[in-house]
């Protein structure tokens, strides 16, 4: 019997917790309180050989229709930001992305505006090192707090690998925190950095519809909406999925839609674009969970 002193849920359907509202039920979903609870949690589902799976605030994220056996760990409770000095501050992975940007910029700090349109948090924009406009999280990024085996353990960021949307960590570690290393800015430079990111984003990414932002990641040196495009895809519709109108990359939920129905369209547009453009696209989206 798990037990934890957070919120746990059983049979929690997962169209509740991802940004693309889609996505069976998980058979635990667990809220840890702090970080003793989460190691208390881990610990108990690895005795009882529960798999698990940590997530953000379900962005970026594509849960199947069958849903997820074992255990989903919800970090929304981690979501402090502290200043650690002069050019450094640490986020906690619940923190939203805007939300530090806006605490380092009220320190006078700056060098991280690029995540602040990017819906989600800082565990997440971590994991998928996150970025826009050629720059990443984790080149900001100094070290981070890792639970690797059940232990905590701070890891700078020249112990690990990363690179182009991915950091290489190993199967079951869980990102804590981030320590990010940024630099002295005026607080209204980075106000019109915030406000012209956002509405950029606003204006093209504003897709009426839920959505995980980007689907596909951009192969080197194309934008792959250009590629999708070309294809013939915009506007393709399986279900209730939906290659928007307004921006290719984003594929959205337009009604009622499936993972199925996603799973498909996202099947149909690498196709297409393979056989367009000889290029074999790949999902930025995270794809989990059993089919039904």
């Amino acid at each position: 019997m798990i037990s934890i002193r957070g919120t746990l849920l059983r049979n929690e359907p997962m169209s509740r917790h991802t940004s693309l509202k889609v996505g069976g039920p998980a058979d635990l979903y667990a809220v840890p309180q702090d970080v003793d609870d989460l190691q208390l949690l881990v610990t108990q589902l690895a005795q009882q050989q529960v798999p698990w799976l940590a997530i953000g605030r379900g962005y970026n994220l594509l849960v199947r229709d069958g849903g997820i056996r074992g255990a989903v760990i919800s970090l929304e409770r981690f979501n402090r930001v502290e200043a650690l000095n002069a050019d450094q501050i640490r986020a906690e992975a619940g923190a939203e992305n805007l939300e530090v940007v806006r605490f380092a910029q009220q320190r006078g700090l700056g060098g991280i505006g690029f995540i602040a349109g990017i819906p989600g948090t800082i565990g997440g924009a971590i994991r998928m090192n996150a970025g826009a406009y050629g720059e990443g999280i984790l080149e900001r990024t100094a070290c981070m707090t890792l639970l690797r085996e059940g232990n905590v353990a701070e890891y700078c960021i020249d112990q690990l690998a990363y690179g182009y949307r991915r950091l290489d960590l190993q199967p079951g570690d869980l990102v804590l925190s981030a320590t990010l290393h940024l630099e002295p800015r005026d607080p209204e430079l980075t106000e019109q950095e915030i406000r012209k990111d956002l509405e950029l984003r606003r204006s093209k990414h504003t897709v009426g519809f839920p959505s995980a932002g980007s689907f596909f990641k951009n192969p080197a040196g194309k934008a792959t909406w250009r590629l999708i495009d070309a294809a013939g895809m915009r506007g393709v519709r399986v279900g209730g999925a939906l290659v928007s109108e307004v921006h290719s990359n984003f594929l959205v939920n337009a009604g009622q839609a499936t993972a199925a129905d996603f799973l498909s369209l996202s099947a149909r547009v690498k196709q297409a674009v393979l056989e367009q453009s000889g290029i074999l696209l790949e999902e930025e989206v995270r794809i989990v969970g059993e089919e039904l």
